[in-house]
C-alpha cells in the first residue's frame, strides 16, 4: 500500500512539545549479537537440511502454505565462500536474507547443496552489485549436478537496489527525496538544520535480492548435488547466494478443447506481442463457452489483458510464461498511471467489474524497476467477482495482485508472488467475503498481504495458511479496518524495517475495524523490527491506532511469536494523538512466546487487554513495558493489563506478567537494552 509521511509525525509533534529527546533521537538500537561472517569450509554439514522459513519444519507444522518445493540455506550447505549474518540491522545484505543469514561468494567460489528429494528444477534467491550510476549489472552463475550438466543462469540486479526515502530512487547518489522530512540519521529535518548535515550516500539502499528460476533438464535423485559457481571473470565483484528450492515439476499440462492462443496468432517464442492473440482468443472462448489454453512457451505481452467471464489457463506456471516489458504512455491515464506493462484486469468496479474470471497455471512476469503508485502495473488487477486465480507465478510487477473494489467472492490459492516493488496481494476498497490460501510471496517493497478499507470497508475476508518471508518495507499481512476479518494458520519471518509480521492499523484514511478480528494460530519468527521514524523497536504484532479506535472484537488465538528482535506483542498510537485514541479489550488466549530481544508485551497507548494462558520464555527485558500513553498519572497507567490465569514464563524465575505489574503498573524503560535470545525449539 502506498506509504504516507505520516510515520513521522509522532516526531514532528512531540518535538513542537518540547518532549525529552530521550524519547525521539536516542542511538539506534542494536541488533542481536550474532555469529561473525567467515568462511564455512568446503566439507558442509553431513546432509541436507530442509528448512521453512529458516526453521525447522517441526516447528510450523500446519502453518504456512503448502509448497512443491524443499528449501534449502546457504548457509547450511558445502561452501568455500563466506557466511554472512546473521544482522537483522536494516539496509545490510544479511539483513534481507531468509534466516537473515547468506553465503558471499567470490568468482571461482561456490556453494554445493545435496538436493533433499528428486528434483528437476531449481530456483535461486541470489543478489549481486548494482552499476555504479544504478540501473543494474548482468553475470554468470554456473550450474551443475554431480560435477556435469553444466547450465549457466545470467544473474541480474535490474530489478534490486532502491535507495533514499519513499517513494525510492534508482539513483544511488541522489540528494535526499524529501529534505523537510525527519531522518534518524541525523535526528533533525535536514533542510532546517544549520549547518546542514552530511548524508552519506547512497543513501538508505535496500531491496537488494531477486530470484531466478532454472529447469534442469532431467530429473536429479535425492543425495545429487547441486553446485553454484562464480565463475572467473564474472562482471559481479562477489555474489550473495542466500537459499535454493528444488522441486519436482513434471510434465506441461494439456487441454486438447479449449481455445489454444496458437491458433489466434500468439507467438511462443516471444519475439513478438501476443496481445491482440489473446484477446482474440477470450473473444472466441466466451463465445464457444470454452476455456482459453496457454501452451508451455515464453509470450511477450505489453498491456493490460481484460478479462471477464473467461477461464485462461496454462501448462503450468514452469512451462507456460507471460512476459511483459514495461511501456511509458504518450500521456497519463485517467487514473494516473504513466506507465502500462503485463497484467490481467478485470473491469473497474465503476463500470460493473468482472465475474466468474478463473486464472490458473502460468507466470506472470513483468519489467517494473521503480515505484510510481499511480502505475498501474500489477500482475492482475481491477475487480473480478466468484473468481478464483491460482497456482501463478508472479514477479517484477510492482503489486503482485491489487483488486480494487467492491467485489466479492474471489479465491486467491497456490500461488507463488516474489520481487515485487511494492505489495503481493492488496484487497483494496470494500472487498468481501473472500479467501486468500496457500500462497507462498517472499521480497516485496511493501506489505506482503494486505487488506486496505479505504472509503468502502471490507469485511468477512480471510488470510489463511500462506506463507510470507522478507518484506522489505512495512509487515508480512496488514489490516487496515474492515469488518469482520480472520488471518490464521500463517507462517510471516524476517521483515525487514518498519513493520511487523502481523499489523492490524487505524490508519491511511481506513474504515474502521467493527465486528471480530481475529488472529488465530498464526506462527512469526524473526519479527519485531526498528521502526526508523520513531526510534524504537516494533513487536511481532502491531496493533497501531493513529486515524481511530482499535475497539472491535479483537482476539487473538493460538499464535506462536518465535525470535522476535524486540518486542513478541506491541499495541501503541502515535503521540500526536495519544489522548484521543485507545486500544481496548483485546484478548490473547493460548500464545507462545518464544523469544524476544525486549519484553513480551509494549503498551503506548491507553485501553486495556487481557490474558490467558499465554506462555513466555526467554524474554529479554521486563515482561511488560506500559508506557500507557505517557501521561503518566499518579492512578498508574493509562493501559490495563488483565490476568485471567495460566500465563507463565518470562526470563529467569519472573514471570512475565507477575503480580505487580497488574492491572496498570507503570513500567515504562523506553529504550531496554537488546538481549538477543537462543533459537527456537521444540515447545
Amino acid at each position: 500500500m502506498s506509504w504516507t509521511s505520516s510515520w513521522t509525525s509522532l516526531t514532528a509533534a512531540a518535538v513542537g512539545l518540547g518532549l525529552s529527546l530521550s524519547l525521539l533521537s536516542g542511538g539506534a538500537l542494536a541488533a542481536p549479537p550474532g555469529r561473525p561472517a567467515g568462511p564455512a569450509g568446503p566439507a558442509g554439514p553431513a546432509g541436507p537440511v530442509v528448512t521453512r522459513a529458516a526453521l525447522d519444519p517441526a516447528l510450523v507444522a500446519g502453518r504456512g502454505a503448502r509448497v512443491a518445493f524443499a528449501e534449502q540455506e546457504a548457509e547450511n550447505a558445502a561452501t568455500n565462500g563466506a557466511v554472512i549474518g546473521p544482522d537483522r540491522a536494516a539496509y545490510t545484505l544479511p539483513s534481507e536474507a531468509s534466516g537473515r543469514t547468506a553465503v558471499k561468494l567470490a568468482p571461482r567460489q561456490y556453494v554445493e547443496f545435496t538436493l533433499p528429494r528428486a528434483a528437476d528444477a531449481i530456483t535461486v534467491r541470489y543478489s549481486i552489485p548494482d552499476a555504479p550510476g544504478g540501473g543494474g549489472i548482468t553475470a554468470p552463475l554456473d550450474v551443475t549436478v554431480n560435477g556435469k550438466d553444466r547450465k549457466t543462469m545470467t544473474l541480474t540486479s535490474q530489478y534490486a537496489w532502491l535507495y533514499n526515502q519513499y517513494p525510492f530512487s534508482n539513483d544511488p547518489g541522489a540528494d535526499l527525496l524529501h529534505p523537510d522530512w525527519w531522518i534518524t540519521e541525523c535526528a533533525c529535518v535536514p533542510a532546517a538544520t544549520t549547518p546542514a548535515p552530511v548524508i552519506t550516500k547512497p543513501f538508505r539502499p535496500s531491496h537488494f535480492y531477486d530470484e531466478q528460476r532454472l529447469k534442469l533438464g532431467r530429473t536429479y535423485r535425492a543425495g545429487d548435488k547441486v553446485r553454484l559457481t562464480v565463475p572467473a571473470g564474472s562482471k559481479a565483484d562477489w555474489t550473495v547466494v542466500d537459499l535454493l528450492d528444488s522441486e519436482l515439476v513434471g510434465a506441461p499440462r494439456v487441454r486438447l478443447t479449449a481455445a489454444n492462443v496458437l491458433r489466434f496468432g500468439a507467438d511462443p517464442l516471444g519475439r513478438r506481442d501476443s496481445a491482440d492473440a489473446f484477446d482474440r482468443a477470450i473473444a472466441f472462448a466466451k463465445r464457444k463457452h470454452l476455456t482459453v489454453y496457454i501452451p508451455p512457451g515464453t509470450y511477450q505481452v505489453n498491456r493490460h489483458i481484460i478479462v471477464d467471464d473467461v477461464t485462461i489457463e496454462g501448462a503450468g506456471n514452469w512451462h507456460t510464461i507471460v512476459k511483459g516489458r514495461q511501456v511509458t504512455l504518450g500521456q497519463p491515464a485517467p487514473d494516473g498511471s504513466v506507465h502500462t506493462g503485463v497484467g490481467f484486469y478485470g473491469k473497474d468496479a465503476a463500470d460493473g467489474g468482472s465475474r466468474n474470471v478463473h486464472l490458473s497455471g502460468f507466470a506472470i512476469e513483468g519489467d517494473v524497476r521503480e515505484r510510481i503508485d499511480t502505475d498501474q502495473v500489477n500482475g492482475v488487477g481491477g475487480a473480478m467477482s466468484d473468481s478464483t486465480i491460482k497456482d501463478l507465478h508472479i514477479r517484477h510487477t510492482k503489486v503482485g495482485l491489487w483488486f480494487d473494489g467492491p467485489m466479492s467472492n474471489v479465491r486467491v490459492s497456490g500461488n507463488i508472488i516474489v520481487d515485487q516493488i511494492a505489495d503481493a496481494l492488496n484487497f483494496h476498497t470494500g472487498v468481501t467475503n473472500s479467501v486468500v490460501s496457500d500462497n507462498f510471496v517472499r521480497n516485496t517493497g511493501d506489505d506482503g498481504l494486505a487488506m486496505w478499507s479505504e472509503k468502502t470497508a471490507n469485511a468477512r475476508n480471510t488470510f489463511t495458511r500462506n506463507t510470507v518471508q522478507s518484506p522489505v518495507l512495512a509487515n508480512g499481512i496488514a489490516v487496515y479496518g474492515g469488518t469482520d476479518t480472520t488471518v490464521s494458520a500463517n507462517l510471516v519471518a524476517d521483515p525487514v524495517r518498519e513493520g511487523s509480521a502481523l499489523h492490524a492499523g487505524s490508519r491511511f484514511g481506513a474504515e474502521p475495524f467493527t465486528g471480530a478480528l481475529r488472529f488465530t494460530d498464526n506462527t512469526t519468527v524473526r519479527a519485531g523490527t526498528y521502526e526508523l521514524n520513531w526510534n524504537i523497536g516494533l513487536g511481532a504484532l502491531w496493533l497501531y491506532a493513529l486515524d481511530k479506535d482499535i475497539d472491535a472484537d479483537v482476539r487473538v488465538t493460538g499464535d506462536h511469536y518465535l525470535d522476535s528482535t524486540y518486542n513478541a506483542i506491541m499495541l501503541v498510537s502515535d503521540y500526536a494523538v495519544k489522548d484521543l485514541y485507545a486500544i481496548d479489550r483485546v484478548r490473547f488466549k493460548d500464545v507462545r512466546i518464544d523469544g524476544t530481544g525486549t519484553s513480551a508485551v509494549s503498551a503506548r497507548v491507553q485501553g486495556s487487554a487481557s490474558f490467558e494462558n499465554v506462555d513466555a520464555r526467554n524474554v529479554g527485558a521486563v515482561g511488560v513495558n506500559n508506557c500507557g500513553s505517557f501521561n503518566f498519572p499518579s492512578s498508574g497507567s493509562e493501559f490495563a493489563l488483565i490476568d485471567l490465569g495460566g500465563n507463565d514464563g518470562g526470563r529467569s524465575t519472573e514471570s512475565w506478567l507477575a503480580p505487580w505489574l497488574l492491572p496498570n503498573t507503570i513500567t515504562c524503560d523506553d529504550r531496554p537494552p537488546v538481549v538477543a535470545p537462543p533459537a527456537p525449539s521444540t515447545w
